[in-house]
């Protein structure tokens, strides 16, 4: 049975119908979060819920949005603490999107189901373009000569980020080292793709 909160009286019912269906996502992934489950944790009446959001697909896109904020202010934190080299805000960068996945396999999972999200949301895609497009500003910067885009090499890093992570969720990789290096494999990783875009960019 879902926990079941105080009963809800005042205040922003968006944001405790939200918060209630991040903790039902942690709990028990996409499929737990249903408009009665968020409102029997919330305390509210099953009718409630439509007065923010039409469906669950609303529901769950909004959430979406904000886990893609949360994975952003992470991203942002991180590289504040970067160094100033491309390729060490890029390692910063990748590394923030490996470990938010890891940490949080329910909300990684979540803003990659198509299936279930209204890919058409403005808030959706403001907050899927902002992480994207500060990847691309992040290649782009200091970039020599390069046989194909920034934009094609966000999406080689983003592929392969992406691709380790389900890998490692499903059960398909474990935690290794590097045989050459000795470094984590997941650092690792991104040790070879800044190998093989390396050849014009100024380090």
């Amino acid at each position: 049975m879902a926990k079941r909160t105080a009963p809800y009286h005042h205040g922003d019912l968006r944001r405790a119908l939200l918060a209630a269906a991040l903790a039902l996502l942690d709990e028990g992934g996409v499929e737990a979060v249903t408009i009665r489950a968020v409102a029997r944790r919330t305390g509210v009446t099953h009718a409630a819920p439509a007065n923010h959001f039409r469906g669950r697909e609303a529901l769950l896109t909004a959430l979406a949005a904000e886990i893609f904020a949360k994975l952003s202010a992470l991203i942002s934190k991180r590289l504040e603490k970067a160094g100033g080299s491309r390729d060490a805000r890029i390692r910063v960068f990748a590394d923030a999107a490996i470990d938010f996945g890891l940490r949080h396999p329910h909300r990684f999972r979540l803003i990659w189901r198509r299936d279930s999200l209204d890919g058409s949301d403005a808030a959706l895609n403001r907050a899927m373009n902002g992480i994207y497009d500060r990847l691309v500003a992040e290649l782009a910067a200091g970039r020599g000569r390069a046989a194909v885009s920034a934009d094609t090499q966000a999406i080689a890093l983003w592929s392969m980020v992406h691709g380790y992570v389900c890998m490692r969720l499903d059960g398909n990789l474990v935690s290794k080292a590097d045989e050459a290096t000795g470094e984590p494999r997941r650092k690792a990783i991104v040790t070879a793709f800044l190998d093989g875009i390396g050849g014009g960019a100024k380090k």
